[in-house]
């Protein structure tokens, strides 16, 4: 996977939180493609005790959700953990693991934030503009926002909404089980995203992407201990 547009990553707080404010306008909120073939997940696992940082990309098969491609990358993690400021953090790492990638996927679900977020863009939005890939962030925890009261059957959902603005949903993906939050990242529309996430997840709380990519990212796993076959996988360290 190639990147589209690049920018430094060498920025203060300052100008972090004004490239987010640039950048948001640049995402689409529409879906301009039906046809997915490929689905790419993407998550970094940033070591509690030092700066070193792990990011792994999946590529499955979007009908029978069967693995299809690995990317592991291991690096520095340079950039402080900033709430808002992720994507600062984590992208780098995460774009060296989708660049390499040998297969181009037709959409990203990101373990991340996309629109519901203080400026507009999450790493989900911030990744799917790089690469101008249609994206999904799909978030274990609220950011920002608020909802309604969320039933507990699976499939249920509440819409997420800031400053009177709609910004994603709340997403019950398993019967009575924490739900996760659904954002627009980059050419999609909420509805397509809610579905996608849904028919990812099967039975599961989090969409076999992500979770596949967490696996992958773990730093003392790798998804053979998890029954997927590592011939796939490749790790770039540096």
């Amino acid at each position: 996977m190639k990147t589209h547009l690049s920018h430094s990553w060498d920025i203060d707080f300052r100008q972090a939180r004004e490239l987010q404010t640039r950048l948001s306008h640049e995402v689409v909120h529409r879906r301009d493609s039906t046809n997915i073939r490929l689905i790419a997940g993407i998550d970094v696992s940033i070591s509690r005790f030092s700066t070193a940082g792990r990011a792994a990309a999946v590529v499955l098969d979007y009908r029978s959700l069967e693995l299809c491609e690995v990317s592991v990358v291991e690096g520095e993690i340079d950039f402080p953990y900033i709430p808002g400021l992720l994507s600062f953090r984590e992208a780098p790492l995460a774009l060296r693991a989708l660049q390499g990638l040998k297969s181009r996927a037709d959409l990203l679900i990101v373990d991340g934030q996309g629109i519901a977020h203080p400026r507009r863009l999450g790493i989900a939005s911030h990744l799917g503009l790089l690469l101008d890939i249609p994206s999904i962030g799909c978030a274990k925890s609220r950011l920002i926002g608020t909802h309604d009261w969320l039933p507990d059957m699976a499939g249920s959902y509440r819409l997420l909404s800031d400053r009177n603005e709609i910004i994603g949903a709340a997403v019950r993906t398993r019967h009575a089980v924490k739900p996760v939050y659904v954002s627009i990242g980059h050419r999609i529309d909420l509805d397509s995203a809610i579905s996608l996430v849904l028919e990812c997840c099967r039975g599961l709380r989090l969409p076999q992407p992500t979770r596949l990519a967490h696996m992958a990212a773990g730093r003392s796993s790798s998804l053979s201990d998890y029954g997927y076959p590592d011939n796939k996988r490749k790790v770039q360290r540096g």
